[in-house]
Parts: C-alpha cells; structure tokens; sequence
C-alpha cells in the first residue's frame, strides 16, 4: 500500500466526521450526555445506591451514541422513532435488573434506581439528538425529584 492509498483509506473510515463543525457536533453531544448521565450518577452514589456515576454515564452517552450515529447517516427523524423505541426497550432491560423482590411481599427495592436509569437513557437521547436545552432541564428536574421527594414523603424504596 502507498502511503496515498493508506491515506485515502483513513478518510473513508473517518468520513462521518469530515469537517472539524462535524467533529466538535459529535464531541459536544457525547460530552453532554456523559457530564449530565454524571450528575444523576453522582447523586445516586451520594446516596450509596447501586448504579453510580459511572453506569448513569455510560448509559447517557449509549443512548446519545444510539441516535447519534443514525441521525449523523441522514436516518429521518420519523424513523429514528424505532431507534428510541430500541433504546428504551434495552434500558428497561438493564433497569429490571435493578429491580429486586424481598421475601415480604411488599418488599421491592431498586425501583427508583431503575427509573433513574431509564431517566438518564432519556436524557442521553436528548443530547444526541441536539436537545441539549431539553437535556438540562430534564437533568435539573431528575436531581430535584431525588433531592426534594424524599423530604416531603418517607423513603419507600430505593
């Protein structure tokens, strides 16, 4: 291989990113996602819950990869529904996971977690799909809903 074809090759691999505008939407977005999955992770750590920081990032930034790489290949809007639809059907999987029954019957715990997790998969899909304004917000309200609840009602569940 020439040092031509060589070079040729790698900026058809790296086509989907073709101008620096392009690089900085991807970077931006991911970002987003992770510094706001971290936030609701913090919170939960804070609180010695069992999916932290680390696992309310990764789940922000896969959900904002998911739409991200679809919406970037020219994928309509309409039919980035089933992408979602995907996404919150895999995150429901990961969040039942969370979901433990104690011998009681009315034992349950890891429900708030696993809404936690699905609420950061969502906000994860507002980033990559360049929403970052809805992201916000919805990140200010999970932390509130979290912060705020607990004082005006018993914790129940964790």
């Amino acid at each position: 291989m020439t040092g031509s074809s060589i070079a040729d090759t790698l900026v058809s691999e790296f086509s989907d990113a073709a101008d620096p505008e392009q690089i900085v939407r991807i970077l931006v977005r991911l970002s987003m996602a992770a510094l706001l999955g971290g936030l609701v992770g913090f919170q939960r750590e804070r609180m010695r819950k069992a999916a932290g920081m680390r696992t309310h990032m990764l789940v922000a930034m896969g959900a904002a990869l998911f739409v991200l790489v679809p919406e970037r290949s020219g994928v309509p809007l309409a039919d980035m529904s089933r992408v979602i639809q995907g996404v919150i059907a895999g995150v429901g999987f990961l969040g039942a996971g969370a979901i433990l029954k104690n011998q009681s019957e009315i034992g349950i715990v890891g429900l708030t977690t696993a809404a936690g997790v699905w609420m950061t998969a969502a906000i994860g899909v507002a980033c990559g799909l360049g929403r970052e304004t809805t992201a916000v917000v919805s990140t200010l309200l999970t932390l509130g809903v979290f912060a705020l609840i607990p004082k005006v009602q018993p914790p129940s569940e964790s």
